[in-house]
């Protein structure tokens, strides 16, 4: 049975970046993954069918979908996972697998032949997807983050910025490939839990007569095509 977790999501001005960032040094812990700064780069490549389903469901505000996507951090293609993304009715799972480089220039150039063999669920279950709905690497998504956590609850709050779209390209092993930004600067506050948002959390990221919104960064950076 899949766990699933609560998740806000708010665009936020840069001042609101700022404050929230301070409140939360002092309420939550840095990520461990992150570095000095307390932030890495992320590129992902996100998956769709030739009929952008992922895209239209996602527009559309569909209560359950998924979108499956390649991920790795801080340029390092010695560890890349694979994650499926899903939504049912506002709460949201994700289940994740690792592959390797080679396995993930394989499947950029069309050769899955080694997917069914794999051993790996969810590599499995993408490798059955492309085949029965014709899921296809579509775009890359480039990406800053500054992640805390908080013990009690599960609390993972991240704001992502610096959004950049790789357009139609899926070289997504090439640390070369150009991305540009995704439109007008956006801030992302994403706020994850379990069961219960603690106070102390719930005070450091509370924003003033905001509501929640469904923002995607695939879906902005599909902005050109």
């Amino acid at each position: 049975m899949l766990d699933y977790r609560n998740e806000w999501k708010h665009v936020i001005s840069y001042s609101d970046m700022v404050a929230i960032r301070q409140r939360l040094r002092v309420a939550a812990q840095p990520d461990p993954h992150a570095g000095p700064d307390g932030r890495y780069e992320i590129r992902s490549l996100y998956f769709d069918t030739p009929t952008d389903r992922a895209l239209r469901e996602k527009i559309d505000g569909v209560g359950i979908r998924e979108k499956f996507r390649l991920r790795y951090y801080n340029g390092d293609t010695g560890l890349i996972h694979l994650e499926k993304k899903s939504k049912v009715n506002g709460l949201c799972n994700k289940q994740s697998a690792t592959i390797t480089a080679q396995e993930a220039q394989k499947l950029l150039d069309g050769d899955l032949s080694w997917m069914p063999k794999s051993g790996r669920p969810l590599v499995i279950e993408l490798y059955s997807k492309m085949h029965s709905q014709g899921l296809r690497p579509k775009t890359i998504v480039d990406y800053t983050r500054e992640p805390f956590i908080y013990a009690p609850g599960n609390v993972r709050v991240t704001i992502d910025y610096n959004i950049r779209t790789g357009l139609g390209c899926t070289d997504f092993l090439n640390p070369n490939c150009i991305t540009i930004p995704a439109g007008e600067p956006v801030r992302i506050l994403e706020v994850k839990w379990d069961e219960f948002l603690p106070g102390i959390i719930r005070d450091a990221v509370q924003l003033t007569g905001r509501s929640s919104s469904a923002f995607s960064k695939y879906r902005i950076c599909r902005i050109y095509g």
